[in-house]
């Protein structure tokens, strides 16, 4: 089923999940079954498969968990492409690949530079991308946004704009990174329905678990902190097992925000942990189906 038909029936929670390692990909499917356990109950619109680093194996990796999720557990999957990390013949590749397994929705992203830089320059930008998916063939493709704007982009003025030729490419929704005031959301919601941006947009929330994450995550996305969220880190920044529980209420108290504001989705990234995927879904479990 194609995701973005998900929204015309009501709010969509959707989570994130990683494609194993190969470090110890076995102990990375059973923390993803774990994972995907705590979450079947709320019955997810969909769950998004990052794309990893590192070669062939890595992409096989996403394809076979994206068919893990469709076939064993009967939930959409959402599979990532990263623009700078293929190239056209690898792209149309995967795209074969995934229209073989019945996986008909997918993410376009840049992604990533890579050490090395960019593994080709086909797909300058993810706006590209999304036209050659869809130009491949018959595929729901969502793009992603930033609240308060791309790190490299001049201005909030200059993202939405670069987000509306994305949408007029072919983004069928869209899922957003990362915020944690829930108030530049909403801000940024008034910007793309004032540029004629009309697709559903998911909010994305990650609960944090230990400070090293968040500065790390602050730095990369240009993520403002708000007052709330800063005095949390303070308090428990000492404390693994609290700073854990403060991260989850924190963003569960975002959730429930989101969805009594009635945000058409949220995009829980939930880290590949079953311990905040279950806490999530307890608590927001029955405010969701109401």
């Amino acid at each position: 089923m194609k995701v973005n038909q998900l929204f015309n029936e009501g709010q969509v929670i959707s989570f994130e999940v990683f494609p194993p390692r190969l470090r110890d990909p076995q102990a990375d499917l059973r923390r993803i079954d774990d994972t995907v356990a705590a979450i079947a109950d709320l019955a997810p619109g969909f769950v998004s498969v990052t794309f990893g680093a590192g070669g062939t194996t890595h992409r096989a990796g996403t394809l076979e968990l994206a068919a893990r999720l469709k076939d064993t557990y009967g939930i959409e999957p959402v599979a990532h492409l990263p623009a700078a990390q293929l190239s056209t013949p690898a792209v149309d590749q995967l795209l074969g690949e995934f229209q073989a397994s019945g996986i008909e929705n997918l993410l376009a992203l840049r992604g990533d530079i890579p050490v090395g830089g960019r593994v080709a320059n086909d797909f300058a930008h993810a706006s590209d991308l999304i036209a050659h998916i869809h130009a491949f063939g018959d595929f729901a493709v969502a793009g992603a946004c930033y609240p308060e704007g791309h790190p490299e982009s001049p201005s909030v003025v200059a993202d939405i704009r670069h987000l509306r030729t994305k949408v007029d490419s072919g983004a069928d929704w869209l899922i957003s990174q990362l915020f944690f005031d829930n108030q530049q959301f909403y801000q940024f919601q008034e910007r793309a329905a004032c540029a004629g941006i009309t697709v559903p947009i998911s909010a994305g929330v990650m609960p944090v678990l230990n400070l090293h994450q968040i500065e790390h995550m602050a730095t990369m996305n240009g993520v403002t902190l708000p007052p709330k969220f800063t005095s949390m880190m303070a308090r428990y920044a000492d404390n693994k097992a609290a700073m854990r529980d403060a991260g989850i209420a924190y963003a569960i108290d975002q959730i429930v925000d989101l969805l009594v504001h009635g945000v058409r989705g949220i995009h829980i990234y939930t880290m590949d942990n079953p311990t905040v995927a279950r806490r999530i879904v307890e608590a927001v479990g029955t405010l969701a189906r109401a």
